[in-house]
């Protein structure tokens, strides 16, 4: 696996390939983050930017998302995949914010995962974009590119990926690390084809040089 300071030699190397890093979802308010966020899961951000315009115009809050008819609901996000079971999730989260959090987004990873449709992940995102609380959400890019430079094991779960990175990363830079992965990822290290003949990183990566010998 790769050192500390390996580590953030490739970190740093990603800055410099994307300076702009940020979270690509939507949003006006931390409301809206979380609500993007829940929708988001086992989906893209652009399908969800597609949905929440309406969603956010009709509902721009707890209160008026927490009363919306569910069909209302599934309609302005039946784009976005797993979206009957989100419809409800978010109805109920709204609810839940009002009902236990006086309609304010809780800023603690414990209340947080308390909201339906809510998982670690989740509250890993909004707890840095809304609150600027240090944090990783590990998605499939983070993990992916992870694996692939050995910062962490190949085996190791969502969970063990968090605590290494946390571990070998500096915690100011555990939100700007997360968005930057996320990009690597996104737009360099994909899945199916890395851009492994342009990559600055090759130099550092096994799974890269491999690739590349097999061509």
């Amino acid at each position: 696996m790769l050192s500390k300071e390996k580590t953030m030699e490739a970190i740093e190397i990603m800055y410099d390939m994307f300076p702009e890093a940020a979270c690509e979802l939507t949003h006006k308010s931390p409301f809206q983050l979380l609500i993007a966020v829940i929708l988001s899961a086992q989906a893209t951000d652009v399908s969800v930017n597609k949905a929440t315009p309406a969603l956010f115009a009709a509902y721009p809050t707890p209160e008026a998302l927490a009363v919306a008819p569910i069909e209302d609901i599934i309609q302005k996000i039946k784009t976005i995949g797993l979206y009957r079971n989100k419809a409800k999730n978010i109805k109920a989260c709204a609810a839940q914010l009002l009902d236990q959090f006086n309609g304010k987004v809780p800023e603690t990873r414990e209340e947080l995962v308390s909201l339906p449709g809510v998982g670690r992940k989740t509250a890993n995102v909004v707890m840095g974009d809304a609150f600027g609380e240090p944090a990783i959400a590990v998605d499939t890019h983070v993990e992916r590119v992870s694996k692939r430079l050995r910062i962490c094991k190949l085996d190791a779960n969502v969970m063990e990926v968090e605590q290494t990175l946390m571990r070998k990363i500096p915690k100011e830079l555990w939100v700007k690390t997360h968005h930057t992965m996320i990009f690597f990822g996104r737009y360099h290290c994909l899945a199916r084809n890395p851009k492994c003949d342009i990559c600055p990183l090759l130099y550092m990566c096994q799974e890269g040089k491999t690739r590349m010998n097999a061509k």
